[in-house]
């Protein structure tokens, strides 16, 4: 029985068969599911910037032999291991209250109960940041819908919130940034549904109309008269770049409201890493890279302080590194989110990925 294999494009080999259709961005198949890949096929890939693809895999493939960790490296783990900074954390009954309320909310977003669940799950993300004064978000630990309109905007909420804790903002701030983040993507729910639900990218007519869902937003929740301006011109500014070529007003920097400066980086992240009908989702890693070239687009120091919130390899998680040695994570820095310090389990090797030269050429796979 086949399985599906989630795979960095760099690391396919020929022979290999996709599980996954590659499109472009008007949804044309640009290599079809189940394609016996060749090395063309695979530079192609890579040339055309495409970092991670889904491929078939055997269910009876040989299991993972187990790890073996050497007596040295035990105590290099032993002596070196520094935990996580406090992470978010969501507990059942958080998570069944948060899935309910933000159904509610794209169910019935003309109704009067919406503003007020809109503010109870705001509060209720609040909480679960304060309650452990975290500082930090594991985004794989996430899970409070299937629904990626609903999933989406919870992620984006709380990423949010985390990243505007991270540059200061006081509690009633990172509270009106969740109710943006919940909102942001109301405006959608006045888009036609043939356009909303298409399974393949949009052409340049559709995407055109998509692009009013800010618009749309903006006016549903400023019709309100029940949240500030700042949350008004979040919800309306969060597709806005700083350099003018976002939408849907094109304004640039000076035009661009602090709200919206912070949704954009956690909009942006969450949809990279959300598998779609057209597209596969991206790795943690490839999209923290996205979002690191992105510097001519999105705020610096809202960029700055999502990189220092956002934990990809949490303290004990075994990786790969590029030398072929499997490692363990001991500590992980807030200035090198790709590169935490790592002990290398046959060896016992240290790989400061982050500070030391030597380790410049290594990176996990």
């Amino acid at each position: 029985m086949l399985k599906r294999k989630y795979m960095r494009t760099r690391q396919l080999r020929p022979g290999m068969k996709l599980d996954h259709p590659v499109v472009d961005r008007l949804g044309r198949n640009l290599v079809a599911r189940g394609a016996e890949l060749d090395k063309y096929m695979i530079d192609s890939l890579i040339q055309m910037g495409i970092m991670t693809v889904y491929i078939q895999s055997n269910e009876d493939d040989e299991p993972d032999k187990p790890l073996v960790v050497s007596a040295e490296a035990k105590r290099k783990i032993a002596q070196l291991r520094t935990e996580d900074p406090a992470k978010v954390s969501l507990s059942a009954s958080v998570r069944k209250r948060v899935a309910e309320g933000i159904q509610f909310i794209y169910n019935s977003p003309d109704s009067k109960e919406a503003t007020q669940a809109t503010t109870s799950i705001a509060t209720e993300l609040l909480n679960a940041i304060n309650s452990n004064d975290a500082i930090a978000l594991d985004i794989s630990a996430l899970k409070t819908s299937d629904e990626y309109t609903f999933k989406h905007s919870v992620d984006v909420a709380t990423i949010a919130m985390i990243v505007a804790k991270q540059q200061g903002f006081s509690d009633p701030e990172i509270h009106e940034i969740g109710v943006c983040g919940l909102l942001h993507d109301i405006g959608k729910t006045k888009v036609p549904l043939e356009i909303l639900n298409k399974p393949g990218r949009l052409d340049d007519q559709e995407f055109t109309i998509m692009k009013q869902h800010s618009v749309y937003g903006y006016h549903m929740v400023k019709d309100r008269n029940e949240f500030s301006t700042a949350v008004c011109l979040g919800v309306l500014q969060h597709h806005e770049k700083i350099n003018g070529s976002g939408y849907p007003m094109g304004v640039d920097d000076s035009k661009i409201s602090p709200y919206a400066r912070v949704l954009a980086v956690a909009d942006i992240y969450d949809a990279l890493v959300t598998e779609r009908p057209y597209k596969a989702a991206y790795s943690q890693r490839d999209a923290v890279e996205m979002i690191m070239s992105m510097t001519m687009e999105l705020d610096i120091n809202a960029m700055k302080s999502f990189l220092e919130s956002m934990i990809l390899y949490p303290v004990d998680s075994i990786v790969e590194l590029s030398n072929g040695e499997k490692a363990r994570v001991v500590k992980n820095c807030p200035h090198y989110i790709l590169r935490p310090t790592v002990v290398g389990l046959t060896s016992g090797k240290v790989y400061d990925l982050g500070e030391d030269l030597n380790c410049a050429s290594i990176i996990i796979l």
